[in-house]
Order: structure tokens, then sequence, then C-alpha cells
């Protein structure tokens, strides 16, 4: 019997560790803008589907993280991998448009909860920032 609470306890405290470090991955899902004003703009709700604007490309485009999908205006990425840093993460996606098929790797920074910054690995002084839209 004392085995038996020996390998609960043991089971609870490993659950325990494997939520508190899925509890700080970062959250992608939502929708994301350069220009946190231009949420509207950007997007816009085609009954429950969240979608682009037509002129969306002209306030700066943006993208969706549903899952594990990353979707654009004219690509649609799977992620493959992700691997959380603290505040880094690094994905490695699938992505295809109407015309080729591409393998890309993001490198992304966690400024709060409702901003990033996208990395360029070697270009030290590259970075785009993004605003997560409220939910509407």
């Amino acid at each position: 019997m004392g085995s038996r609470k020996l390998i609960t306890l043991g089971a609870t405290l490993i659950s325990l560790i494997v939520a508190a470090a899925s509890a700080e991955a970062l959250d992608l899902n939502g929708a994301w803008v350069g220009d946190a004003d231009n949420c509207s703009k950007v997007f816009a709700r085609k009954g429950a589907q969240l979608g682009f604007t037509d002129m969306s490309d002209v306030y700066g485009g943006g993208f969706i993280v549903d899952g594990d999908q990353i979707v654009g205006k004219f690509a649609r990425c799977r992620i493959k991998a992700r691997k959380d840093n603290g505040p880094n993460v690094n994905l490695v996606a699938a992505c295809a448009t109407d015309i080729m098929l591409s393998s890309i790797q993001l490198s992304l920074k966690e400024l709060d909860a409702n901003s990033i910054v996208r990395l360029f690995p070697g270009m030290e002084d590259m970075e785009i920032r993004y605003f997560r839209c409220p939910a509407s």
C-alpha cells in the first residue's frame, strides 16, 4: 500500500511540473497586426469565422494563429515544431500559397501577453513587432 501512495505522489508531482511548464509557454492564438490601431482595418468577422478585410494589406497586414495553424491573407502554414525557451519561441512551419510550398523558421520573443517581436537571427537590428487584437 505504501508503494501505491508513493507512485500516486510521484505521478501527481510529474503532472504538476508538466502543467507548470506548459503554463509558461507563449500563447500565440489570436489575430496579430503590426499596428494595434489597425485591427478593425485588417480583420473582419464573417459569421463565426475571423478573416481578412479586402484592403488588409494596405494597413500592414497581419496573421491569425489558431492552434498549430498560422493564416495570412495569401498563405497558410502548419506549425511542425516548436521550442519554447523562456520568453523566446522558435517555430518551424510548413507553408503553402497558391503557387508554392515552403518550410520557414520563425523566432519570436514575447514582450507582454499581447505583443511579440519577430526576430531575424544573424540580423540583430532587424525585428518586426506585432500586437494581438482584442477578441471581437
